[in-house]
């Protein structure tokens, strides 16, 4: 009994410690089952070992038999809580997938969307993923071929969208709006995405079956391995290292770059059209990396085969040279636009060299990316691009380094040493667009060909010409610019702007007009540049131009006015700078600089703008030459006229300069006048002694100004100022002193002004015929006679001005 009761102990304690187990345990009903029917095994056992025993056991097998089945219960127990710990951690651990795999997997699962939109008929999803799996396609490798998956995907997808359209046109339904805006754009991208795998598809068209067949019997990855999720730094290392020495062996003879994610990504003469158009695709974006792009380029071009490869390499890789300045205000290190001015007369050498080859703006971009074209039946081929915009952006990098460096530093000396090369750029590429006939790259080369010109003296232009055709291949010559070594720079400039005269853009007209008065002015010749200002009549739509030709209008009126002074044409020269140098703000009309005000009323944007116009600082005009000359002018002007006004008081609110008027006003109120110190101060001085009749101390005072120094022929500018001066003393001492004289000696009046008698008389004469005095010349004597009473006292001044005063306002009395 006591071995019945045991065994059956040992099974009810074995049963209640599975009932406990059971509820413990957190496992699904097949592994409770599995448990209980080996707890039932282990039982039976016990008992049948149990009954063979002894007899004289009993009691120790009764003990041992409960300690046994005790013990097995328990340590079942414990064991299983072992297994179920280890399946746990077996569980906790991540399967890890390589990137190509996870792709795959992605790639499966947009095939399988794109499946359920072609059964639900919706286009716009389809599109949608169809995006997506392309994008999928693009990430790999392109060493890589796409998976057979996707040929079979794009292929059908193709079929479905043609059945569809079909379907639609003969059963003359139509679609809602979203939808078929989707199959429009999807049917445009499907043709041109499946043009790149056009003999796949078509071998799965020929046999689907054993397409099929081959892409299952395609071996799979690797079973993912349940390796950690953390990988030591130096095992990592190793295994980078181990992939990318691969890749190099596997491009062994080709050459290789090492991207980012460490493949090797392989540029051969057969992909350089496929990888210039993912270059070109990319610029732009964020995330490019320019330098590694141009790195890229450079090496294309090396690996590039045919003329058509290294065309458009060289046009890419240029533009992307400049790409590196995407600052408004900044430039591109010199570095790169020297290299990019050489590649400029790489791609004119060859254009040169293979006449079958044009770069034209008007033509259509390829869309083909393996197909290249080559010319047929010797008919030029044509080829997207713009050679003329590198060379205009070649200029202005360059003009924008000249404005960002310190112009008192050797830098910008030795920056400015390389405007030959453009120069020679310009030219050359002149000569290449004449020979293939682009009208408006003509145009617009000989536009900046002539802006490099305008403002240099005849010298500096002669030397940079020959120095541009004496580096030039003797084969090349211009038809609108041929070179003479006896040419001048008035034939050279007369010939570009009459070509560009002959054009329909009228802003290529106006800046060609407006260069070459500045060039005649440059050199003297005042009457051909005011000739020439005149009959185009600028003046009257020049506020309706450009900024910058608002500028170069400006500089070209102030350098007329420094002409006719130059020539001893006071009026002329005073009427020309009043414009810009009456009013305060000659710096920004000249593009110059920006004057620092104390409460700017310009925008942080506008200022940006302004300081953008700015010219170079070898193209600039004195400032303060140009005050001296105009302020000299004014004096020469407004002390006589002061003086012939007298004490009438409409008289005195006539001005010729009211700056001038103003400063003068200014220097008369002061109490204390010490020594002239600057330009203003000597020509205040000057003008207060010539309107007393002291021209001889306004001609000294006017002469030792140091700035017409910077004026070429200094002493016969002096000599001129100093007969001027005599002059117009002359004018106001007749002014002011004829009331009191009743006749005056011409000879007394030519020694009082040591001026010939000859001289004395003409002036006297002219004043005479232009009413300005009241005066006769008596030939016999030799002497002036005044007609008394003309002249009117301040009284009666006073009474006529009243009584005009009054007539205005019984006129305005009666209109009302």
């Amino acid at each position: 009994m006591s071995r019945f009761f045991a065994a059956g102990s040992s099974d009810s304690e074995s049963g209640s410690s599975d009932e406990e187990l059971y509820t413990e345990s957190e496992s699904g009903e097949d592994s409770e089952q599995e448990g209980s029917e080996s707890e039932e095994g282990s039982a039976d056992e016990d008992s049948e070992d149990e009954g063979s025993g002894e007899g004289s056991e009993s009691s120790d097998d009764n003990a041992g038999g409960f300690l046994k089945s005790s013990a097995k219960g328990g340590a079942s127990r414990f064991l299983r809580g072992e297994e179920s710990e280890e399946s746990e951690e077996d569980e906790s651990k991540r399967v890890v997938k390589s990137a190509k795999d996870k792709r795959l997997d992605e790639i499966d699962a947009t095939i399988r969307t794109i499946d359920n939109g072609k059964k639900i008929n919706d286009w716009s999803l389809i599109s949608n993923e169809f995006d997506k799996l392309n994008k999928l396609i693009s990430k790999g490798n392109q060493s890589t071929a796409a998976p057979k998956s996707y040929i079979i995907a794009v292929a059908e997808l193709e079929d479905f969208m043609n059945e569809t359209i079909k379907s639609e046109k003969e059963a003359k339904k139509k679609m809602n709006a979203t939808n078929a805006r989707a199959l429009n754009s999807i049917k445009q991208r499907i043709k041109k995405n499946n043009r790149q795998y056009e003999d796949l598809i078509a071998k799965y068209r020929a046999d689907p079956a054993t397409f099929e067949t081959d892409a299952e019997s395609t071996p799979e990855p690797a079973a993912p391995t349940t390796a950690p999720l953390k990988l030591r730094t130096a095992d990592y290392g190793a295994a980078i290292t181990a992939a990318r020495s691969e890749d190099v062996q596997a491009a062994e003879g080709e050459f290789a770059t090492i991207g980012r994610d460490g493949r090797a990504v392989t540029i051969t003469a057969e992909s350089v059209l496929k990888q210039l158009r993912a270059i070109t695709e990319a610029r732009g974006k964020k995330s490019t990396d320019k330098l590694e792009q141009i790195r890229t380029l450079e090496k294309m071009f090396e690996v590039s085969a045919t003329i058509y490869q290294k065309i458009r390499v060289l046009l890419i890789l240029i533009a992307t040279r400049f790409d590196l300045n995407v600052a408004t205000t900044g430039f591109i290190p010199i570095p790169q636009w020297k290299s990019a001015q050489e590649e400029i007369i790489s791609l004119l050498h060859i254009l040169e060299d293979n006449p079958l080859y044009i770069v034209q703006e008007d033509v259509e971009e390829p869309t083909e990316i393996e197909d290249e074209p080559v010319p047929v039946n010797g008919e030029p081929l044509k080829i997207f691009g713009s050679v003329v915009s590198l060379v205009e952006r070649l200029d202005d990098e360059f003009t924008r380094a000249l404005q960002n460096i310190d112009p008192h530093t050797p830098e910008y000396i030795e920056r400015l040493k390389e405007e030959t090369l453009l120069y020679s750029t310009i030219v050359r590429a002149q000569i290449y667009f004449e020979r293939v006939n682009l009208e408006l790259s003509i145009s617009r080369v000989l536009l900046r060909r002539i802006e490099l010109l305008y403002y240099k003296p005849d010298q500096l232009i002669t030397l940079v010409e020959q120095l541009t055709w004496e580096n030039m291949p003797k084969t090349l010559t211009s038809k609108i610019t041929p070179y003479t070594p006896d040419e001048t720079s008035l034939d050279l400039i007369n010939a570009i702007c009459v070509t560009l005269y002959a054009k329909d853009n009228g802003v290529f007209r106006a800046r060609a007009m407006l260069c070459q008065i500045y060039h005649h002015a440059l050199h003297n010749r005042y009457f051909r540049a005011r000739d020439l200002l005149l009959m185009s009549h600028l003046q009257a739509s020049i506020h309706t131009a450009d900024v910058s030709t608002q500028i170069l209008y400006n500089r070209t009126l102030v350098q007329v006015g420094l002409c006719a002074f130059r020539e001893g044409m006071i009026a002329e020269s005073q009427q020309a700078l009043q414009e810009i140098c009456g009013s305060s703000r000659s710096k920004e009309l000249l593009a110059q600089g920006v004057q620092m005000q104390r409460y700017p009323q310009t925008t942080p944007e506008q200022e940006k703008l302004e300081r953008q116009r700015q010219i170079p600082f070898h193209m600039h005009i004195n400032l303060e030459l140009l005050e001296c000359v105009y302020q000299t002018s004014s004096m020469l002007l407004e002390i006589p006229f002061m003086a012939q006004s007298g004490n009438s008081p409409d008289a005195k609110k006539k001005t010729i300069s009211k700056p001038f008027r103003r400063m003068l006003d200014f220097h008369e109120r002061q109490v204390f006048t010490g020594p002239p110190e600057n330009t203003r101060d000597h020509i205040m001085q000057a003008a207060k002694a010539l309107a007393t009749g002291d021209w001889m101390k306004a001609r000294d005072l006017i002469r030792i100004i140091k700035i017409w120094d910077l004026i070429p022929e200094t002493d016969k500018i002096k000599d001129m100022l100093g007969e001027k001066i005599q002059e117009e003393g002359l004018r106001t001492y007749l002014f002011t002193y004829a009331p009191f004289y009743e006749t005056l000696s011409i000879a007394e009046l030519a020694k009082m002004f040591d001026l010939t008698p000859r001289k004395a008389t003409a002036l006297v004469s002219k004043m005479i015929s232009n009413n300005e005095i009241a005066a006769a010349l008596d030939q016999k004597t030799s002497a002036i006679a005044f007609i008394p009473g003309v002249e009117y006292s301040r009284l009666q001044n006073l009474a006529l001005a009243m009584a005009d005063k009054a007539v205005q306002l019984i006129d305005s009395y009666k209109y009302r």
